[in-house]
C-alpha cells in the first residue's frame, strides 16, 4: 500500500539543493488541461486569423477604417471567454492573488519608460513570471498585465485586444520553454527568448494596423486580392522601415532585464510559488 501523497512544498524542500539556491521543481499555477488547452488553441486560433486578415481578403473585401475595430471587438470577446475557462476551478484564490500581484506590478513598470525609443519595462517580468508559474499562467498574465496598463494610462483602443493577445502569446511562449536549463544557461536561454518574442510582438502589433495605416497606392500599402506572398513581402518591407529601431529596443530592454534580474527575480518567484502550493497541483 502506498504511503500518502506527497505535499508540493514538501517535494519542493526535497529537491531544493542542500546549500539553498533555486528550487528545481514549481508548481503549476494554471495547470494545462485538457479545458484549459482547448480554451487556448481557440484563443489562439482566433487570434492568428484575426492578426493575418489582410493575407486572407480577396479583391472585393471592403477596407475600412472600421475593420481592425470589429476584428478588435471579436477578440476581445474570445478572450473573455477564455477568461471565464480558466477561472472555472482552474485558478484558486492563492493563484489568483499572485496573479493580481503580478499583473499590478507589471502595469506600473510599463509607463515608466512610456515606449521611448523603444525601451519596454514590461515583458522581462512576464516571460520570467510564465517561467516559474507555468504557460497557462504566463498566457494570462500577459493579456490582464496589458490590459490593467491601459487602464491606467488611458491607453484603450481599438488596438488593445491585439497587444493583449500579443502580450498573452509571449508570457505562453515563455511557459513552454524547455525546463531543464538552470543557472546560466537558462538565463540565456530566457534572453535569447525575450529576443525573438520582442521581434515578433512588433510584427504582430505591425501587422494589426498596417492595412489602413498608409492607405492606398504606395509601395508598401496592403492591395486587397494581391497573392499572400506579395502583400507579406510589402509588410515586411514596411516593418523595417517604420518600426525596427522600437522594436530592437524592445528585445534588448527586455533581454537585459533578464540577464540582470532574472537570477534573484526567478529565485524569489519560485519560494513564492512553492510556498503557495496552488490548489490544482502540477508540474510547470
Amino acid at each position: 500500500m502506498s504511503g500518502p501523497a506527497e505535499s508540493p512544498v514538501r517535494r519542493w524542500r526535497r529537491r531544493t539543493p542542500a546549500g539553498g539556491g533555486e528550487p528545481r521543481l514549481t508548481v503549476a499555477a494554471v495547470p494545462l488541461s485538457r479545458r484549459t488547452v482547448v480554451a487556448l488553441a481557440l484563443a489562439s486560433a482566433v487570434g492568428v486569423l484575426a492578426f493575418g486578415w489582410p493575407l486572407l481578403v480577396d479583391a472585393a473585401a471592403a477596407l475600412g477604417a472600421d475593420a481592425p475595430l470589429v476584428l478588435a471587438l471579436v477578440l476581445a470577446g474570445v478572450l473573455a471567454v477564455l477568461f471565464v475557462g480558466l477561472g472555472a476551478g482552474d485558478l484558486d484564490v492563492k493563484a489568483v492573488a499572485v496573479l493580481g500581484l503580478l499583473t499590478a506590478v507589471g502595469a506600473v513598470l510599463r509607463p515608466l519608460a512610456a515606449g521611448t525609443a523603444g525601451v519596454e519595462t514590461v515583458f522581462f517580468l512576464l516571460v520570467l513570471a510564465a517561467r516559474v508559474f507555468g504557460p497557462g499562467f504566463g498566457f494570462v498574465l500577459g493579456a490582464t498585465t496589458l490590459f490593467t496598463s491601459a487602464l491606467l494610462t488611458g491607453g484603450v483602443g481599438p488596438w488593445l485586444p491585439f497587444q493583449m493577445l500579443g502580450a498573452a502569446w509571449v508570457g505562453l511562449g515563455a511557459g513552454l520553454l524547455p525546463r531543464r536549463p538552470r543557472g546560466a544557461a537558462e538565463l540565456a536561454l530566457l534572453a535569447g527568448y525575450a529576443v525573438v518574442a520582442a521581434l515578433a510582438f512588433g510584427l504582430a502589433m505591425n501587422l494589426s494596423f498596417w492595412p489602413v495605416q498608409l492607405g492606398l497606392g504606395t509601395q508598401l500599402s496592403f492591395v486587397a486580392g494581391d497573392p499572400a506572398a506579395a502583400n507579406l513581402h510589402r509588410f515586411l518591407l514596411f516593418s523595417l522601415a517604420t518600426s525596427l529601431a522600437w522594436d530592437l529596443g524592445r528585445a534588448v530592454t527586455t533581454a537585459l532585464g533578464v540577464l540582470l534580474l532574472g537570477r534573484p527575480v526567478l529565485a524569489t518567484l519560485r519560494r513564492a510559488a512553492a510556498r503557495a502550493a496552488f490548489a490544482p497541483g502540477g508540474r510547470s
